[in-house]
């Protein structure tokens, strides 16, 4: 018997001690709730190890990958309680409030250190612009919003986050999709520790190259409640996909490479369909609250074209020319709604127009407020949001061309 199976019997074994405990007759007016209490968490406990232990089984099974190894591993894993309450859903008392969301992103200090960062790396950004179509300023702003370019990169072992929320996500309405994602994003964590500590199973099925330090200081980094990794905050899964060796040491650091950050947000955006040279968002016609507000269906589709809402008078006849800093007429556009409270305390709503680039950056963070608040960071940074189509000059301004001189005939 291995040390995990061990250690489970254990658990067992005191979750049906306590168990009979909380069950036997108790003398009158003593309190027996704590007993039962311990008995419940004990035999939760014994089930969290339980379906972890599955997991790495199959992942064992499905990847090669050494039983032995994966259970040593994870054979410190622990449930957090604290992260089970951030990941409820807000109260419904609660009310969404931009104004209160941007002040915590649009603020003069993040907005500083977003430029010293730019500095700092303005010759490797402006290649990234280049090879991806995305702006510089759009993937300093997304850093900033995520980390504060790495001063805040969570306080949780990844690996704890994600087993908790797999296997341990409280009581729900979406208990079942979010522990199903949080499964996938545990057995991805594992895979892309394997990979990056050099695992590999020759034919013999001896390992190879496996660096078993680097296995479990990948498993223990550290993350946010919900399991982001690095300066820019990826899943699991987005590392292993859009993640990027930005400064070709041959592995990705998101948490210590800013270039390695910096190419994964750019690769991320493009691969998710950023449109080079195009804006974000446009703002609406004042005049235009009604028509608006029946298409604001809070859906993330883009459904309606940019030249029907100019016809209904939302968007302005310029916003549909990209000579004048619009775009295609027939390009794809949704409604945006920002709901906030007032200085009076009356709940208001701000509305946009969010553009195919708004949308790509919903895929970063499924937030309107999240993919604004990126605009706007943005636009502090110098983004202009229109677009870059060069401007042609009119045929009347044109210099007109000189005809050649004619040649003399021979005399």
């Amino acid at each position: 018997m291995n040390f995990q199976a061990f250690r489970y019997l254990l658990l067992l074994l005191l979750a049906l001690f306590l168990s009979a405990c909380g069950s036997a007759p108790t003398p009158k007016n003593t309190p027996n709730e704590s007993i039962s209490s311990q008995a419940e968490d004990t035999s939760s406990e014994v089930l969290f190890y339980q379906n972890l232990n599955q997991l790495l089984k199959q992942v064992s099974q499905d990847q090669g990958i050494p039983l032995p190894i994966l259970e040593a591993s994870f054979l410190d894993t622990k449930t957090i309680p604290s992260i089970r309450k951030l990941v409820l859903p807000p109260s419904v008392t609660f009310k969404k409030n931009w104004t209160a969301y941007r002040k915590r992103f649009i603020e003069p200090i993040r907005i500083k250190a977003g430029k010293a960062f730019w500095d700092e790396n303005r010759a490797y950004l402006q290649q990234v612009e280049q090879e991806s179509g995305v702006p510089a300023e759009v993937i300093v702003a997304i850093i900033g919003i995520e980390t504060i370019y790495g001063r805040q990169l969570g306080n949780f072992r990844v690996k704890d986050v994600l087993s908790t929320l797999a296997f341990s996500y409280p009581d729900t309405p979406n208990k079942t999709s979010r522990e199903q994602l949080f499964k996938k994003e545990l057995q991805e964590l594992v895979l892309l520790c394997w990979s990056e500590a050099g695992g590999s199973l020759p034919a013999n099925n001896q390992i190879q190259g496996l660096n078993t330090s680097y296995l479990n200081a990948c498993l223990n980094q550290n993350s946010s409640y919900a399991g982001a990794i690095g300066l820019p905050q990826f899943m699991p899964s987005s590392i292993r996909q859009y993640a990027v060796d930005g400064d070709g040491n041959g592995r990705i650091d998101l948490k210590k490479s800013p270039k390695d950050a910096i190419a994964s947000v750019g690769s991320f955006l493009k691969k998710h369909g950023w449109q080079p040279g195009m804006p974000i968002y446009f703002p609406v016609q004042e005049d235009s609250l009604s028509a608006t507000k029946s298409l604001a269906d809070g859906e993330p589709q883009l459904k309606q074209t940019v030249e029907d809402l100019i016809q209904r008078g939302i968007l302005k006849p310029a916003q549909g020319d990209l000579q004048a800093g619009g775009v295609a007429p027939q390009s794809k556009a949704l409604i945006v709604d920002l709901p906030y409270v007032d200085q009076d305390g009356i709940e208001q709503v701000r509305y946009l127009v969010g553009l195919n680039n708004f949308l790509t950056i919903v895929q970063y963070n499924r937030s309107y407020f999240y993919a604004q608040s990126v605009a706007e960071f943005a636009e502090a940074l110098g983004f202009k949001n229109v677009s870059a189509v060069p401007t042609l000059t009119p045929a009347s301004e044109k210099p007109k061309k000189l005809a050649p001189p004619k040649k003399k005939r021979p005399t």
